[in-house]
């Protein structure tokens, strides 16, 4: 198996896809996690404003990303990390358009990456009542995670994917793409040579 990517994940402060404060990421290499990151973000001005709904939801107080480094700070961080690869999320669009948002509001070029909604491949693999990222972990053999730690949530997505792979028979992201009928897409713009 050459099943390699990033599963990540973001956790924001409020209601704005630019309000990061928090992301999540997990390397597989030949459908094994090999490597996993997590860190605070400090959102963007105009888009810092804690939600009480948003706390209540993944626990992140203002005080805890107040020294954090800033999204401009940290996307060579973030870029690093996932190399090349192909990014994984649950419920991608989401975390697409964090990344997307982040990098409009602090005047950044978006990074290009192809992207899998672990979403989109649980509904084409599983027959469950619920597909949220819990009921769908499970489906996959992992259970018992924090549930919105960013961190938790990547490794969740990854069980996802590396095992509706191995429940496919699909080598690689784009085969998994293509016998699940989840679409692979897109963010960012081609890199000038």
């Amino acid at each position: 198996m050459t099943l390699d990517f990033t599963a990540i994940d973001f956790e924001t402060a409020n209601s704005s896809p630019a309000s990061a404060c928090s992301v999540g990421l997990v390397k597989v290499r030949d459908g094994k996690v090999v490597d996993r990151a997590g860190w605070f973000i400090r959102p963007p001005l105009g888009h810092d404003q804690f939600q009480e709904w948003n706390i209540r939801i993944h626990g992140i107080q203002p005080h805890q990303v107040a020294d954090a480094a800033s999204w401009v700070d940290q996307l060579a961080d973030l870029v690093e990390f996932a190399e090349d690869d192909h990014l994984v999320a649950h419920n991608a669009g989401f975390d697409m358009g964090v990344i997307r948002a982040a990098c409009q509001a602090t005047l950044v070029a978006c990074p290009e990456y192809s992207y899998l909604c672990s979403l989109q491949v649980a509904r084409r693999t599983y027959t469950l009542e619920s597909y949220r990222l819990p009921v769908a972990a499970m489906a996959a053999g992992f259970d018992g995670f924090q549930h919105h730690d960013a961190l938790a949530d990547a490794e969740a997505c990854a069980a996802i994917v590396i095992h509706a792979a191995r429940r496919h028979e699909a080598a690689t992201i784009a085969d998994l793409s293509a016998l699940t009928g989840a679409r692979l897409g897109r963010i960012g713009v081609p890199v000038a040579a």
